[in-house]
């Protein structure tokens, strides 16, 4: 008997989950339009009061000295040098001028190692006036620092070397400085968590390993030649282990010819390891037959489609036999290289960032820039345990990773930090993320809270007007066991500036990716196995760095659970192949009525439009290209002017069942109780994965074609519609017969005549947007 879950779907309160426009205080508004800009033009302007403390001399000896600085409520100070003849820290200290409570500012310099009542003792001190400072705008050159005469009690105790102006964010000291606001709630080493940093992917590579054969095998029990056995090819890279099929062949000599893949990041840190290994049917456990270790430096790299060089290697093993240790070799034949022709898919196929493939020589040229100013975000909800905020965010597009200073204790952060990025292809999205700090209070306890996010948001560069600088309120939009979830709002400027439009207008007629992926594809199961791999790769990488971007930070930001199954997505991807059909229904439903007369003059129309095509059908192809060029001409003025956003509604985020939920953010491996639960329930979710997947990129064509008039991508319709104009004029003077001709002589060309690349209006139409960037 089915069980039967009792749901109330009771109707959630609706959150404003709208794009908003704004209109921040930045600079960019007023500057050229054309080109990239400069630095910190996209971002409101930030004053923060510098001061550089170089070093000390004259001090009185022997002492351990350390400088301390006083404004207002804060404080800060360098660390003391024990018993130093030359005192020096370079160390700069910023203050936000919007915080300083105190025109003056108080620098002590004091002896750590002579303790007094209220602290340690002060060897001398000097003041200045915030109004005294000089302004400094960069790129004007670093302000030399001076010495100024240290006082105490109205003597000289040495002098001090420093330096102290007014400048903004974008000084270059501005990230590594000591920032007070920061500094006055964090202490320790979790201070250096909370800077600004750029990262940048390591470079990654796809190593193939094809086993080919192996001669001379020693097998282990030469008197059970009778019993069937297994003799296959394991490949292990660090922790990865991966392993070939089962030879058909049961003697000594054996063959496989089989590809096995792994993904590797420079520099290559690793070696492979190859071993052949016999397996007995009936007895548990397998025997190793033969080893090699092959170093990485020393492998073939490939950028074209041809077969690495088959190259044999020695299998070596060692025994013990009656207290002498004997080493037994055998040969495996294999072809190995690191293919530098693919893009290494590191993201969903529906995002990517980059298109480029791994070796250099085969990038195409840049078309453009990319500036984003991350402004500040609003509403954001404290998160536990600490309920505080202490928010950063994360920006990924290609191979570079942005990373915001955090703002501690502050629902309403304001970073306005600036970013650029190179443009290879227009067709790409970048993804900013915003996370809670959970690292900052618990930096020196092992296994502390991790990095949680707060949301994210994806903008397609494709949509965006060229030179045109979008400023929005965006909604950070979650998912969550008890439904859909409004986490506060972040606020962008975003800038696409294109340097070379011919180039960029070339790439619509380009393979979507590298040409390897077409000339030597590879299956649905690798690239699904190669891009786990490759996330864990660059987590594992970025997670190294200082400081580190986490594991938790990676996958959130490469969406690596986006193929797990989801009943809620899959009536997305349903409703949305409903849509796409509405207008072949439309069709079938006028034609219908046109067919029973529901409306005489209509059906009149229709028969003299008929009878005209029947007897000039050389009308056809113009007409229908010229009406495809009026309906782009007209939406140009109905085109969409924001943008994409999440879509609440298709989405389905408020009328998805509560235990339709529970399944979603289920774990997977499910955690039910029961063992064949367990089991069938994930192979369910599995099958239901791959069918999710495929309803996807069939509702993805559909609003491609929806796509191709609408002006979401102002470049791609503009191409179309300009091609209409020009095939109605050819086809209006070309004689209608040789049109299907010439169609049936290119549908069956020779194969000689054919390319194994996709067509240019296939790669037209893989480049348009789709819904998939908009939906939860």
């Amino acid at each position: 008997m089915m069980a039967h879950y009792k749901t109330t779907n009771t109707q959630r309160p609706r959150e404003d989950l709208s794009l908003k426009e704004t209109s921040p205080k930045i600079t960019g508004r007023a500057a050229s339009t054309t080109g990239p800009m400069t630095a910190f033009n996209l971002v409101e302007q930030m004053q923060y009061l510098y001061v550089r403390v170089v070093k000390a001399r004259g001090l009185p000896q022997p002492c351990d000295p350390y400088v301390e600085l006083k404004i207002g409520n804060y404080k800060g100070s360098t660390k003391h040098l024990e018993k130093n003849p030359y005192s020096e820290w370079n160390l700069v200290f910023s203050f936000n001028r919007e915080r300083i409570q105190n025109t003056s500012v108080e620098i002590l310099v004091k002896d750590k190692a002579l303790a007094v009542e209220d602290g340690h003792e002060v060897i001398g001190r000097f003041a200045f006036n915030v109004s005294d400072a000089p302004t400094r705008v960069p790129p004007d050159s670093p302000l030399a620092p001076q010495w100024y005469r240290l006082m105490d009690q109205n003597k000289i105790k040495g002098e001090l070397m420093l330096a102290f102006w007014i400048g903004t964010q974008a000084d270059e000291v501005f990230p590594d400085a000591w920032h007070a606001d920061t500094a006055s709630v964090i202490s320790g080493y979790g201070v250096s968590d909370t800077r600004s940093k750029v990262y940048i992917s390591p470079r990654i590579w796809y190593l193939r390993v094809n086993a080919i054969e192996a001669q001379d095998l020693q097998l282990r029990d030469k008197n059970n030649r009778g019993q069937p056995v297994e003799i296959f090819v394991k490949a292990t890279l660090g922790r990865l282990v991966l392993r070939s099929k089962v030879s058909q062949t049961k003697t000594t000599n054996v063959a496989w010819n089989q590809d096995i893949m792994f993904v590797v990041a420079e520099p290559f840190e690793e070696d492979l390891v190859v071993t052949v290994e016999e397996n007995l049917i009936n007895k548990e456990g397998s025997f190793t037959l033969g080893r090699c270790e092959i170093p990485l430096k020393n492998v073939e790299k490939r950028n074209t489609g041809s077969a690495a060089a088959a190259k044999w290697h020695d299998l070596w093993r060692t025994e013990v036999v009656e207290n002498k240790e004997v080493r037994f070799a055998s040969k495996i034949q294999m072809r190995i290289s690191l293919d530098g022709g693919y893009h290494v898919l590191d993201e969903p196929a529906h995002s990517l960032s980059d298109l480029r493939p791994t070796a250099k020589i085969l990038w195409k040229p840049t078309i453009g820039n990319l500036e984003l100013g991350i402004l500040s975000a609003s509403g954001l909800p404290p998160m536990k345990p600490e309920n505080r905020v202490n928010a950063y965010c994360v920006a990924k597009y290609g191979p570079k990773w942005v990373r915001t200073r955090t703002i501690v204790d502050s629902c309403d952060p304001k970073w306005n930090e600036q970013y650029t990025w190179d443009v290879y292809d227009p067709c790409t999205v970048i993804t900013i993320a915003v996370f809670q700090n959970g690292y900052l209070h618990s930096w020196d306890k092992p296994g502390g809270p991790m990095d949680l996010p707060i949301g994210k948001v994806k903008i397609r560069l494709s949509t965006l007007v060229i030179d045109k600088i979008y400023t929005n309120s965006h909604p950070l939009v979650v998912m969550q066991p008890s439904g859909v979830k409004k986490m506060g709002e972040i606020q962008l400027a975003v800038r696409f500036s294109c340097t070379n439009k011919m180039n960029m207008l070339l790439t619509y007629g380009r393979p979507l990716l590298p040409k390897m992926h077409y000339l030597v594809p590879l299956s649905k199961d690798q690239i699904s196995m190669l891009s786990e791999q490759a996330a864990y790769t660059l987590a594992l990488r970025l997670s190294r760095a200082e400081p580190p971007l986490r594991k938790e930070v990676v996958d959130y930001v490469l969406d690596v659970k986006t193929h797990l199954w989801s009943l809620r997505k899959a009536k997305v991807n349903f409703d949305r192949i409903v849509k796409v059909m509405d207008g072949v229904f439309g069709v079938v439903k006028w034609f219908d009525g046109i067919c029973k007369w529901t409306n005489p003059f209509s059906t009149v129309l229709v028969l003299i439009i008929f009878c005209v095509v029947v007897i000039y059908p050389g009308l056809i192809l113009p007409a229908l290209f010229f009406y495809f060029s009026k309906e782009g001409i007209w939406n140009f003025w109905k085109r969409p002017k924001k943008i994409l956003h999440i879509d609440a509604d298709l989405s389905h985020a408020y009328t998805a069942l509560p235990d339709v939920l529970d399944e979603e953010f289920d774990p997977f491996p499910t955690r039910r109780t029961e063992e064949v639960l367990r089991r069938r329930y994930d192979r369910l979710r599995s099958m239901a994965g791959s069918i999710q997947t495929l309803l996807g990129d069939i509702a993805a064509q559909g609003e491609r074609v929806q796509s191709i008039l609408s002006w979401r991508d102002p470049r791609a319709t503009a191409i179309f519609t300009s091609l209409c104009i020009i095939a109605g004029i050819i086809f209006w003077y070309v004689p209608f017969q040789c049109i299907p001709l010439l169609a049936g002589m290119y549908v069956l060309r020779h194969p000689w005549l054919r390319d194994q690349l996709p067509p240019y209006h296939y790669n037209f139409f893989r480049r348009m947007p789709a819904k998939t960037d908009i939906f939860l």
